[in-house]
């Protein structure tokens, strides 16, 4: 038997990042994703979001990957809202999302961060913390050398 537990924290945004996720939707959404990641063996520890976007804690086992996990979740939960009429237009993701291992040590601080979500937001919009992300992670820096701006790892 083998013994996995790779956190990771997910993040994605509605279609254009309309604020649709208002509280009540959001509380109905989230239990709902809950119950459905069950069924489908995907332990989300920690989630919680803001009128644009969604933060999710998860661990993944050995035989699931982050992209079937987002896909499955998102998927699922958009056709849900939908299909409940749950928003007065047609509920969609943005197809793009932001994943990122978290080691063991810092699940606490990941936790509150996710936990608080509404009061972060009061300090600053989606979009200045998702190019706050990208800068961190170096995610700009992925991206400019699949353009081709490539950089000598060894120098």
């Amino acid at each position: 038997m083998s013994f996995v537990k790779i956190w990771v924290h997910a993040i994605w945004a509605t279609k254009c990042r309309e604020p649709l996720l208002t509280k009540e939707l959001r509380r109905k959404l989230f239990t709902h994703v809950l119950e459905n990641a069950k069924t489908k063996n995907i332990y989300i520890d920690s989630m919680n979001g803001y009128t644009d976007h969604a933060h999710w804690l998860v661990a993944l086992s050995p035989d699931q990957s982050i992209s079937k996990i987002v896909q499955l979740i998102k998927g699922e939960s958009s056709f849900w809202i939908n299909k409940n009429k749950l928003c007065q237009s047609h509920f969609e993701w943005q197809d793009e999302y932001f994943a990122v291992s978290v080691s063991e040590s810092n699940l606490d601080i990941v936790r509150k961060y996710i936990r608080t979500q509404e009061y972060h937001h009061q300090q600053k919009t989606f979009q200045q913390e998702y190019d706050e992300f990208m800068i961190k992670y170096g995610f700009g820096q992925t991206l400019s050398a699949l353009q081709g701006g490539e950089k000598n790892i060894n120098q």
